[in-house]
């Protein structure tokens, strides 16, 4: 990996990074709270839809049969598993380092609203005639696009480790 320094690598611009997406996710789901009718398809494109609804669980509705603290306890742990992670990867993982930044947001962005809410707010649904896709919203893709932004710098760092 090059030599030059992620921003991310650095707390302070990752933490700026992540308060701004907290602040972008709190404020879309507080307006989405106020205004967007519950159970409501409200299309956008013929794909795309606001569509209000309240996930008990964690990403895509799973567990949510699960107690609520036992939720808030496993994100909370995963917080804490990627700061690990974060100050392991060296500072050269300048896509890695953003995809924690990216999880760390999502995650605490989620955990802020089970706290505010009782429920996480999703409202984002992909959808056609015959199929939709799992309801999402802005944390959510946070931690999925984070994710992904980690898997390709393991990929890119070990075709380095190659070459």
């Amino acid at each position: 990996m090059s030599e030059f320094l992620s921003p991310f690598s650095r707390p302070l611009p990752a933490a700026l990074f992540i308060v701004v997406a907290l602040v972008l996710d709190q404020v879309i789901k507080l307006a989405v709270e106020l205004y967007l009718p519950l159970h409501e398809i409200v299309p956008l494109t013929p794909m795309l839809a606001l569509y209000r609804t309240h996930n008990l669980g964690v990403a895509f509705s799973m567990l949510a049969d699960a107690h609520g603290w036992f939720i808030v306890g496993l994100r909370i742990a995963i917080v804490a598993f990627v700061l690990w992670l974060w100050r392991r990867t060296g500072p050269g993982h300048h896509i890695a380092h953003l995809g924690f930044a990216m999880i760390i947001a999502g995650a605490l962005g989620n955990i802020i609203d089970r706290f505010v809410y009782g429920h996480v707010v999703d409202y984002v649904l992909f959808y056609t005639q015959t199929w939709s896709f799992a309801v999402f919203n802005l944390a959510d893709s946070l931690i999925t696009i984070g994710a992904g932004l980690i898997f390709i710098d393991e990929i890119l760092a070990h075709r380095a480790s190659k070459a």
